[in-house]
């Protein structure tokens, strides 16, 4: 099977790939700023504000499916009119689509979210994904949207960095105790885009893991793990900060794990004591 990574030199996607290359699959890869040393994935420099470079790029690899695990932020020219223009490029060229979102869609207002809950997004990052869900469905209505939540793993992910440098001074700032989200492994993550491209899975998949916590006592757990201070982790409210706070979003995932064999492990899990940090070769 040949499968396109659309934002393969990320963090998620290059997990993806790297799972990928191990399984024997014929793959490529886009990237913005610089490829990844990552044999034999083919790569294109591709930016998903160019409305035409896709369409380029997806008749030139010519894959039988494209996981979009780009990440633009808040940024609505990539997250937004980016994924729009990328599934109708992969509708024209008849490739399934695996398109990944985020737990971001959802206020909080409800905490318990399942694969059905409609978007009712507060930031701007979140009205982006929501409105990137809505043109992935309608243009590709076989495509699978897949939610998440906090990625960790490997201590590659934004999350660990800032636990690191909290922990030894380098930054200011604090992790939040009243922001609470279902963290997943990224081995875990890309194992299940990586099912999910190889079947005909269609809709919304919610891809988390089972422990809910807030963002402060994840922090203390990967502190355990690498052996720093969980004292010197700052506590705060994003309440006081960053509104709007008081952000509870749990993914519901029950539907999903009946859909999946991949086994979605919880931070408790994958933090826990005696547990080794593993890093990706790159």
């Amino acid at each position: 099977m040949r499968v396109l990574v659309v934002g393969g030199s990320g963090f998620l996607g290059y997990e993806v790939l790297r799972r990928a290359v191990a399984a024997g699959w014929d793959v490529a890869a886009t990237y913005r700023t610089r490829p990844e040393e990552l044999p034999p994935v083919t790569w294109y420099r591709a930016d998903l504000r160019d409305p035409g470079r896709m369409g380029e790029v997806l008749a030139r690899a010519r894959p039988a499916a494209v996981i979009n695990a780009s990440s633009g932020h808040a940024d609505w020219a990539v997250t937004a009119d980016g994924a729009a223009r990328l599934a109708l490029e992969a509708a024209s060229a008849g490739c399934r689509l695996v398109h990944v979102s985020s737990d971001a869609v959802f206020s909080g207002a409800d905490v318990h979210y399942p694969e059905e809950a409609l978007p009712d997004p507060v930031s701007p990052y979140g009205a982006a994904k929501a409105a990137a869900e809505t043109a992935v469905r309608v243009a590709v209505p076989e495509a699978a949207v897949v939610r998440t939540s906090l990625i960790v793993g490997h201590n590659r992910s934004a999350h660990e960095e800032a636990v690191h440098a909290l922990a030894a001074g380098r930054r200011a700032g604090v992790l939040f105790t009243d922001d609470v989200r279902c963290p997943v492994h990224v081995d875990d993550l890309a194992s299940a885009l990586l099912e999910i491209a190889a079947s005909d899975g269609s809709g919304v998949f919610h891809v988390a893991g089972p422990d809910a916590m807030n963002r402060h006592e994840l922090g203390v757990l990967i502190a355990r793990r690498d052996g720093l201070d969980p004292a010197r982790l700052p506590a705060g409210l994003r309440s006081e900060v960053a509104p709007p706070g008081n952000l509870d979003i749990r993914l519901v995932t029950d539907a999903t794990r009946a859909r999946l064999r991949t086994r979605l492990r919880g931070a408790r899990e994958f933090l826990g004591p005696g547990v080794p940090v593993t890093r990706g070769v790159r």
